[in-house]
């Protein structure tokens, strides 16, 4: 498996070769000039019964969804051990041989495990300066037979995120105005048959990070993503038109809202629009989960929040099954909300 790794690890590389060099990245004039306070979610808060404490949470879930469509989670109750274990897992896989990693190359899109690089090299113009791990975690559990130990490490990861993203979601319903159990419920998220896809992204050193991409901005499918990295910054929002570098705290997980979410929201909570940009002094990586329901489901803008001004049904997007989407996406080149677009009425 030919992979951007391997071409860094080859020793001969000075600058970026023209396959990867992407002719307008966005200049500094669109990025902050002072970091912004991002939305901070304390976990602890939200479940610990105290109404109070819940509310005043559930108020800062509203404006979080609203302003930025992206918050950070602290006091989540996932063990630093396990985030540590997970992170060192991922990095021993990607550390793997070619040949150890080429069974799961080359694959289509709902086949369990597929590595590969860039996001669709068959129709990006231009390479990313990314390598990726993509598992299907739920409902059917799968792994990577190496490096050893990793697939008990996963399934304990993915099941505290899938916990996490559910605890969420009630709040979230509840920042609606809606029963607490709502969209859970209504997206089948806690059921059996629920999606859950693990994303790792290893985006090695890059001799001229300012001519390159890891990730070009994009908007996720899915309800939310829950995000973790190693010590390595890159990953940036758009917010009020112009790019905020993201520094999560030690610890915590970064939570975005997906397409999904503005689609069942009818567009009062927006997916965000979010780029990863590389380094030239060491290797970062991320690891992402997506939540989403049933692959069947069909989404479209819950009734209760459709209803304009006047009373009238007013949908703002056409209802998609989960899986169609997921097929668009990855039938074209990462690029803004242009999937979202199709579905604009």
């Amino acid at each position: 498996m030919f992979s951007v790794k391997q071409l860094v690890e080859s020793g001969c590389l000075t600058s970026v070769p023209p396959k990867y060099v992407f002719k307008n990245t966005e200049s500094d004039d669109c990025m902050v000039t002072e970091l912004e306070a991002i939305p901070t979610i304390d976990f602890s808060l939200l479940t610990s019964g105290n109404p109070d404490e819940r509310s005043k949470v559930i108020n800062e879930l509203r404006n979080a969804c609203q302003e930025w469509g992206f918050f950070m989670v602290i006091n989540h109750g996932v063990p630093e051990t396990l985030r540590k274990e997970m992170i060192r897992a991922t990095k021993d896989f990607f550390d793997l041989a070619g040949e150890e990693k080429q069974q799961y190359t080359g694959k289509k899109l709902f086949d369990p495990i597929r590595c590969g690089t860039s996001f669709n090299p068959k129709v990006d113009k231009v390479l990313l300066w990314r390598d990726y791990l993509k598992v299907h975690v739920h409902p059917h559990f799968s792994a990577p037979n190496k490096p050893s130990g990793f697939g008990k490490v996963l399934k304990e990861y993915c099941k505290r995120t899938r916990e996490m993203a559910s605890e969420l979601l009630k709040g979230i319903s509840e920042s609606l105005g809606l029963e607490e159990s709502y969209i859970n419920e209504k997206m089948a998220v806690e059921s059996a048959d629920s999606h859950q896809l693990l994303v790792a992204n290893m985006y090695p050193p890059c001799p001229q990070p300012e001519l390159s991409m890891g990730l070009p901005p994009h908007s996720d499918h899915g309800l939310l993503t829950i995000l973790m990295q190693n010590e390595l910054a890159g990953l940036q929002v758009m917010h009020n038109a112009k790019w905020v570098p993201i520094n999560p705290l030690p610890n915590s997980f970064l939570v975005n809202t997906g397409d999904h979410m503005e689609i069942l929201t009818n567009g009062k909570y927006k997916s965000v629009v979010h780029r990863a940009v590389v380094n030239d002094k060491a290797a970062r990586i991320s690891i992402g989960t997506a939540h989403g329901p049933p692959l069947d489901t069909i989404v479209s803008p819950a009734a209760e929040l459709v209803t304009n001004f006047v009373g009238q049904f007013s949908p703002a997007y056409r209802g998609i099954k989960y899986k169609e989407y997921l097929e668009l996406q990855q039938s074209k080149s990462l690029n803004g909300k242009s999937c979202l677009d199709h579905l604009r009425l």
